[in-house]
């Protein structure tokens, strides 16, 4: 872990466990930071889920705790990690890309980065949770507007959303202080497939610092049904309330 990051090693402690060079992430680790820190209940998180996928979110906190954060950050998923996966987080080299992969070589996350940023104290942390809190506002408040918007929507008996690739531009180091403000939403459709976009703005009080992007693909696009989606919004929020109670 990089030295600087020790409050938010701290905060991920709970989430993952090291062993040796490897990292590993159970199903109740990946689906706790999900649910606790990102605000995501997304089925594809749940524990018990048949498809269960670690959170981006995590895997993106991880590549911050390993290796800070850089002027210029993006992370490109390729593929669903399932629980239990062990994965190396390889030797940084300077403004060079490289991937976290498994004991077979595939690589899930690919990291390109410039300009490493020397921060210090809890505004990695601060900006880490502003940028994965997000995720609790993706569904319904950001995405289903965008669908109706476009007359489609996912299949509500196999909701597949999934990110595609994260970003982040920062002119200046975070404080404790900062905060995301969303900039803009966009979705391209391209028959069964959807690639959404979100844009935001990162500021350090009213100072914007930088921006960031967040990048999804929705699959199995079908016509936009709006009874449908009202009951799957409302069978989310009853789940993400029954999360929030622990029961």
């Amino acid at each position: 872990m990089d030295a600087h990051n020790a409050g938010l090693a701290q905060q991920l402690a709970p989430f993952f466990e090291q062993r040796d060079d490897w990292v590993n992430i159970s199903a109740p680790q990946g689906s706790g930071f999900a649910k606790q820190i990102a605000g995501d209940h997304n089925p594809i998180h749940d524990i018990d889920a048949p498809r269960f996928c670690v959170p981006g979110d995590l895997l993106f906190a991880l590549v911050v705790s390993h290796y800070g954060l850089s002027h210029r950050m993006q992370l490109a998923f390729k593929g669903m990690l399932r629980a239990d996966t062990p994965l190396k987080f390889p030797p940084l080299q300077t403004n060079a890309p490289f991937g976290v992969a498994d004991e077979s070589g595939k690589a899930y996350v690919e990291v390109s980065h410039q300009g490493r940023l020397d921060v210090t104290g809890p505004g990695v942390w601060a900006l880490v949770a502003a940028y994965v809190g997000w995720s609790g506002q993706t569904f319904p408040d950001l995405l289903q507007p965008l669908l109706a918007r476009h007359g489609v929507m996912f299949n509500p008996r196999r909701p597949f959303v999934v990110y595609d690739r994260m970003t982040l531009a920062l002119d200046e180091p975070p404080d404790r202080d900062v905060s995301l403000e969303l900039e803009g939403t966009t979705l391209e459709v391209s028959g069964k497939r959807g690639d959404a976009a979100f844009r935001f703005v990162i500021r350090n009080r009213q100072t914007a610092i930088g921006e960031c992007e967040k990048r999804m693909v929705i699959s199995g696009l079908r016509d936009y049904d709006d009874v449908e989606m009202t009951a799957m919004i409302e069978a989310y929020r009853r789940r993400r309330t029954e999360a929030m109670n622990g029961s």
